[in-house]
């Protein structure tokens, strides 16, 4: 049987849990136009849910053409053109209408056009000589998309990589471009929190309160437990709800680690599953992870090291700086402390979340946090 616990790319909407009343914003604003920011802790369902949404539209075939583009990997502003042309290109059939307009359009930008060796999707290659030759190149692929008789629906994932490009001024070079586009829709999202809301709520930046806010929080406990309960049921695999409360906990309720266990319980199982074949699971992987966590090790500094540890020790910390705290684990002045979660923090090793209006500091990776738990 095919397992159903997917924590790689969405599958289907049966698959994915919950997420309705994000993906009814996410509709809604597509369907009036207004452009979304979408924030949330690394492997917590973005990208599921951009692809839910997708699926969504598809299915319920509305006039709307979605484009996904990743852009996580670029490094300049000429990655992100081409990042963008493959885009459309993977996203608009070839042999329609817009996809022969589109076709001709590239062709007059002289691209190299090559077949990715895996997917056998096609990538662009433009030579782009200057700045000013990028920018009106990102301004004509973008009002080619704005020109079309069907709406566009442009989801730009881990958007916060712009800041890092050496260009200057592409922030203020996108939303000039963007401002004056009336059909295409931006799904702006990213899981550098701090980041993404100074691009977005910073006064002085250039795409200041341009956009509605939604920010994808864990899923609700019941709701999870419900959908792991029945993946393993219909698939005549017994659990009960303390086992799967063990799973949840374990987990922290994070949606890729979450899927990941019982990914590997699924495989592991025969007729049932208890907290014991669940702890093996979780040992099992954690025995798998230690070489790349050992790694982390190796490009710290011991300081930074340390401050992981008693972090994962607690689970998590809102009073990063309180003294009993720096205390039990000997961590040194609260300057330095502050310095070492900044630079963890902007490393995307720590998160920093908002709960009851405090700042709440814990791993990103909750397998790294079990490790160092049970490890120190």
């Amino acid at each position: 049987m095919n397992n159903p616990f997917i924590f790689r790319v969405y599958k289907s909407k049966e698959l994915f849990c919950n997420r309705e009343k994000e993906l009814k914003t996410l509709l809604a604003n597509c369907t009036s136009g207004a452009d979304t920011t979408l924030i949330a802790q690394r492997r917590i369902g973005k990208t599921g849910l951009i692809h839910r949404l997708f699926d969504e539209i598809k299915t319920e075939k509305m006039p709307v053409i979605p484009i996904y583009a990743d852009i996580f990997a670029t490094r300049s502003l000429d990655d992100f053109i081409k990042t963008l042309s493959d885009a459309i290109m993977n996203a608009i059939p070839e042999k329609s209408g817009i996809g022969r307009k589109f076709s001709k359009f590239i062709k007059a930008l002289r691209p190299v056009i090559t077949y990715d060796p895996l997917t056998s999707a096609p990538q662009i290659q433009l030579t782009l000589q200057n700045e000013e030759e990028k920018t009106q190149t990102l301004k004509g692929l973008l009002t080619f998309l704005d020109t079309q008789n069907e709406k566009i629906l442009l989801a730009i994932d881990e958007f916060q990589q712009i800041r890092e490009y050496p260009e200057k001024n592409v922030e203020a070079m996108l939303r000039t471009i963007i401002q004056n586009l009336n059909n295409v829709t931006f799904l702006y999202c990213g899981s550098k929190r701090h980041m993404m809301l100074d691009i977005f709520s910073g006064e002085r930046n250039p795409f200041y309160r341009s956009t509605e806010f939604l920010t994808l929080q864990k899923l609700d406990h019941d709701v999870y437990s419900a959908f792991i309960g029945s993946h393993f049921r219909e698939n005549g695999i017994g659990i009960d709800n303390e086992t799967i409360d063990y799973i949840l906990d374990w987990t922290r309720t994070h949606t890729y680690f979450t899927q990941r266990l019982c990914h590997t319980v699924y495989n592991m199982a025969t007729d049932k599953v208890d907290v014991q074949l669940v702890k093996e699971a979780a040992s099992q992987i954690l025995q798998s992870d230690s070489v790349v966590f050992g790694q982390y090790q190796q490009m710290l500094t011991a300081g930074q090291w340390n401050l992981l540890i008693a972090i994962a020790k607690e689970g998590s910390v809102s009073q990063i700086t309180a003294r009993p705290f720096l205390r039990k684990y000997r961590l040194g002045n609260p300057s330095s402390v502050n310095r070492t979660v900044a630079s963890l923090v902007e490393k995307n090793i720590i998160d920093e979340s908002s709960e009851n209006g405090k700042t709440v500091y814990s791993l990103n990776d909750v397998f790294l946090s079990r490790w160092l738990e049970e490890k120190y």
